[in-house]
C-alpha cells in the first residue's frame, strides 16, 4: 500500500485525496458510535474496549501477513507517539465530553489542525503561506459557524482542558510521526502505533467484565464498530495520507468532518440543517480549499529540527 520512501510525492494527489476523505467519513460517524457507548460504559472502559477490538484486528492481520517488528529504538518512539496520539487523546477526549457541551468541544478540537500547523512550521520544515493561514482561520470560523447552527451551548468547564490537552497531544503525534514515515510502510506502522498505544489502555480493565456483562447488544456493536472501521482502517488510510503529504495540508482536511457529520446527520436521522449551519460549511470546505490550492507549504532545507531530533 506504500511507495518507497523515495518515490512517495509530498503533494495532495488523488490517492491520498482519497485516503483523507475515506478517513473522514468514518471519524465523522464515530460521534454517535461513541455516544451509544458512553449509555453503556465509563470513558475509560469505552476507550479500552474500542482500541481493544483494533488492536485485535491489526494484530490478526499482522500475524497473517509477518508484519515485521521495528527496531527497539523506532518501538520506543512508537510507543512515545502513540502513548500521546492514541491513549492520551481518546482518554481525555471521552473524559472531556463528560463535562463538556458537543459544540464546545468541536470548536476545541477544531484547534487541532492550528497546532499542527504550528508545529509542522516549527519542527517539520514545512510553511504555510499568508494565504494558507487566511484559509485555515476561514475554516475555523466555518467550524464556529456549525456549532451555533447546531443550537449546542458553548460552556468552557474544567473539561475543556482536558479536550485542549487531546488536540494538542494529536498534533504532536500527526506531526512527529512524519520521519517514521519516511522510513518505514505506513500500514506497518500503523499496526505498531494501535498495538502500543493500546497497552497503556489496560490500566482500566479493573471493572470492565462488569460494564460488558452488562451492556447491550446494540452497545457491543457500536464499540465493535469503533473499534474496526473509526479506529483500526481509519488510522492506517489516515496514515498512508501523512506518509505522502505535509502534515499542515492533510490536517486543514479535518475541518471537513462536521460539514460529513451535518451530512450522515441528514441522511441517517433525517436532521435538516439550518442555514447558517449550511453557510458553515461552506465557508469550512472554502479555507480548506484556498489551504490546498494558494496557500500549500513549501519545504525549508535539509536538516531541519525533527530531522536531527528524530532520524540522527
Amino acid at each position: 500500500m506504500s511507495a518507497p520512501p523515495s518515490a512517495r510525492p509530498e503533494g495532495l494527489d488523488p490517492l491520498s485525496l482519497t485516503a483523507i476523505l475515506v478517513t473522514l467519513v468514518f471519524w465523522a460517524s464515530a460521534f454517535a458510535g461513541i455516544r451509544a457507548g458512553l449509555d453503556a460504559f465509563s470513558p475509560g472502559h469505552l476507550t479500552l474496549y474500542r482500541f481493544l477490538v483494533a488492536a485485535v484486528a491489526l494484530g490478526t492481520y499482522a500475524v497473517i501477513a509477518r508484519i515485521p517488528v521495528p527496531s527497539a529504538a523506532d518501538l520506543a518512539r512508537i510507543f512515545g507517539l502513540s502513548f500521546m496520539g492514541i491513549t492520551l487523546y481518546h482518554v481525555l477526549l471521552n473524559y472531556g465530553e463528560v463535562s463538556v457541551p458537543a459544540g464546545t468541544a468541536s470548536l476545541i478540537i477544531a484547534a487541532g489542525p492550528v497546532i499542527t500547523a504550528l508545529l509542522a512550521t516549527r519542527f517539520g520544515g514545512e510553511r504555510l503561506n499568508a494565504l494558507g493561514w487566511l484559509g485555515t482561520l476561514i475554516s475555523l470560523g466555518g467550524v464556529t459557524l456549525i456549532v451555533l447552527g447546531s443550537g449546542q451551548g458553548l460552556s468552557f468547564t474544567q473539561g475543556a482542558l482536558l479536550i485542549l490537552g487531546a488536540a494538542l497531544f494529536t498534533s504532536i503525534y500527526f506531526v512527529f510521526q512524519k520521519p517514521l514515515l519516511r522510513r518505514m510502510n505506513p500500514l506497518h506502522f500503523t499496526v505498531w502505533s494501535l498495538l502500543l498505544g493500546a497497552v497503556p489502555l489496560l490500566v482500566f480493565l479493573p471493572g470492565f467484565a462488569g460494564e460488558l456483562r452488562a451492556a447491550p447488544l446494540s452497545a457491543h456493536l457500536a464499540l465493535i464498530y469503533l473499534g474496526v472501521f473509526p479506529s483500526a482502517l481509519s488510522y492506517l488510510t489516515w496514515t498512508f495520507a501523512l506518509s505522502r503529504v505535509p502534515a499542515s495540508t492533510t490536517t486543514s482536511f479535518l475541518y471537513v468532518s462536521p460539514v460529513l457529520a451535518i451530512l450522515i446527520a441528514l441522511v441517517w436521522l433525517g436532521e435538516l440543517p439550518r442555514p447558517i449551519t449550511l453557510l458553515g460549511g461552506v465557508v469550512a470546505i472554502a479555507g480548506v480549499v484556498l489551504v490546498n490550492t494558494l496557500g500549500r507549504p513549501r519545504k525549508l532545507p535539509q536538516g531541519s529540527q525533527l530531522q536531527e531530533t528524530l532520524e540522527a
